[in-house]
Formats: structure tokens, C-alpha cells, sequence
């Protein structure tokens, strides 16, 4: 895989150029930023021997010999840079949210298989050891009776919000705010455990400019409720909870790292504890596994992860609107 990174924010810098020196199946062939941002591009060109610095992205799709982009980008610009890059003909990850609408997703998910290529979108938690471990122990805790996740990490962008001054993250004309950002792990974890809520309810703290700095998203399954909390205005700390009529599992730690997990079965008075992920920084695993389907062809595999991203974005799109938070995106 000859890769194209977008962007020089902080998922760029601190996440995707320090995981992918894990992995070395992964070439980084290129960097793209906006001409204003050219400088920052150029620095993380040579900090990790980036051979090719962009700020035309028709340039950079043009080039035959990048076949991945990596869109790293706010959240408002994640359709269209996705969707010009299929156009093009490239395969894409994209980091989370895939988009600001589910009907977005749709789009690019037919547009994807239209044209045969590969798309995913950066979850960390959906690819890492723990995740599927925790997958495999559910039949053991019986029925499902209860999930409570929360995700709370006050923001470094908070202050200066406070202040008047908002920041991307906190934009809702840039498709910020809490449930975007922080709670779309929980949602990712609920979700790709237990797939399509029956109904989904957000109860959310709205700041001065109609964004939600923290809130808590209900989700009705059959037998059971799930509840995601997600704060970029507090902090506690992270953990989830799935409580089954044998036992319950326990995720312990920011949900977007899943570092560690416990299994305890009604009245065996043992919990057992479980650290499987190989890496300590959280996204080697995903980029490994976007290599290793990209190598193997393995589209179906492929396909699923579509099939989450989908099902994530209809459930928070309906969440959100629900509480009536506004995207530049929903028009009038």
C-alpha cells in the first residue's frame, strides 16, 4: 500500500504518522495540506521522510503510483475528499466520523463498490485483540440486560471555547461536537456488538453556538437498554459495562483504546482479566488490518466494516437531530 496522509492536525502528528512507522507494509508516499498549512507539511515531511509535499489534492489524485489516501481532515470535509478520491480511482481510509450524514455514507459505500475499491473508516477499537475477545466472550455472560459505556476526556479546545473562541471540534457548521467526536466510540463498541438499535434518544448539554460539549445517547434493543456517555467538557474515567444474566464483561480505560478488559460469571467469585493488544499506541492494529484485507482481498470483510459505519452514522444522525443539533450539511 503506497499511502497519501490529508492533512497536519493532531491525528496526524501524534496518531497516524507515529503508528504507521509500525507498519511496514504501509509506504507513505505523500502529504497534502492546504498552501496555508504548507510549512507544517513540509516539517512532518522531514521529520518522517515523506518524499512528496501537496497542496493541489487533483495533483496528488493524479499520481499513479499513490494508491491509498488517508483522510485526517475536520469532520465536515470527510465526504468530499473521500468521494473525489474514489472518483479518482483511490482506495481511502477515513478517519472518524466517516461523514456527517448516513445518507453521505451510503453514497460513498455504493460509490466504493461501484468502482471495486476499498474504503474504511479509522475505529480504532473495532480492530484491536481486546475487541475481538470480548466479541467471543459474550455467549458466556447469557442474555444482554444492560450496557453502559462512557467516554470522558475534557478537552485541551475547552477553555478557549469558554472563552468565545471555537475551535473545530467544537463547531456544529464543521460537524463537531461530543457525539461526533468522543461518543462515536461508544456508539462503534455498542453497535458492533449488538448492531442496529430498535430506537435511539440523545439527552445533551448544548453550548452557546448549539454544539454539544457532553451528552448521553439511549439505545433500545430488544431485552435491553444501552446508554453512551461521551463528555468533552468533564472527565471520568473510561470504562464499559456489559452486564448479562451469567456475568459481565468489563472494559476498562478510554473506549477509543479498549487496553484491557474483565470477565467475571455469576457466583464464580473470579474475574479474570485480559490484555491482548500487541501495541501500545492504539491505531497500529487498525492500519495492520486495513493492510492485511487490502492484501488478502478479502472484500467482504470489507464490506462489513461498511455495514457498521452505516448503521453508526443513522444511529447518531437520528440522535443528533433528535436533540436538535444542526449541521451545515442538513441545509434549511
Amino acid at each position: 500500500m503506497k499511502l497519501a496522509i490529508l492533512g497536519t492536525g493532531l491525528i496526524v502528528k501524534e496518531g497516524a504518522l507515529i503508528a504507521l512507522k509500525h507498519v511496514p507494509e504501509i509506504e507513505i508516499a505523500a502529504i497534502f495540506a492546504r498552501p496555508s498549512s504548507r510549512e507544517k507539511a513540509e516539517a512532518l515531511s522531514t521529520a518522517y521522510s515523506i518524499p512528496t509535499v501537496y497542496t493541489d489534492y487533483d495533483e496528488l489524485l493524479a499520481n499513479p503510483a499513490i494508491d491509498f489516501v488517508y483522510v485526517g481532515l475536520v469532520n465536515s470535509v470527510h465526504y468530499e475528499y473521500t468521494k473525489r478520491a474514489l472518483l479518482a480511482g483511490k482506495n481511502v481510509i477515513v478517519e472518524k466520523p466517516f461523514a456527517s450524514t448516513a445518507e453521505e455514507v451510503r453514497e460513498l459505500r455504493e460509490l466504493a463498490l461501484a468502482k471495486n475499491l476499498y474504503v474504511f473508516e479509522a475505529v480504532t477499537l473495532l480492530h484491536v485483540p481486546n475487541f475481538f475477545a470480548i466479541r467471543q466472550a459474550l455467549p458466556n455472560i447469557g442474555n444482554i440486560r444492560a450496557v453502559t459505556a462512557n467516554y470522558s476526556q475534557y478537552s485541551s479546545r475547552y477553555d478557549k471555547y469558554l472563552n468565545g473562541q471555537v475551535m473545530p471540534v467544537f463547531d456544529p457548521q464543521l460537524s463537531g461536537g461530543a457525539l461526533y467526536d468522543i461518543n462515536i466510540y461508544n456508539l462503534n463498541f455498542i453497535i458492533g456488538l449488538f448492531g442496529v438499535p430498535e430506537k435511539a434518544s440523545y439527552s445533551a448539554n448544548i453550548g452557546f453556538n448549539g454544539v454539544d460539549t457532553s451528552g448521553i445517547v439511549s439505545l433500545r434493543y430488544k431485552g435491553f437498554t444501552a446508554t453512551a456517555l461521551g463528555a468533552k467538557d468533564s472527565e471520568s474515567p473510561g470504562f464499559i459495562l456489559i452486564q448479562g444474566e451469567k456475568g459481565w464483561i468489563r472494559a476498562l480505560g478510554a473506549p477509543n483504546e479498549l487496553k484491557a478488559f474483565e470477565v467475571c460469571l455469576r457466583g464464580s467469585g473470579v474475574t479474570t482479566r485480559y490484555e491482548l493488544n500487541r501495541y501500545e499506541h492504539r491505531m497500529v492494529h487498525e492500519f495492520q488490518h486495513f493492510a492485511e484485507i487490502f492484501r488478502e482481498k478479502d472484500y467482504d470483510c470489507m464490506k462489513q466494516g461498511l455495514d457498521v459505519s452505516l448503521a453508526v452514522l443513522q444511529t447518531a444522525e437520528q440522535a443528533r437531530k433528535q436533540a436538535g443539533i444542526v449541521f451545515a450539511c442538513d441545509g434549511d
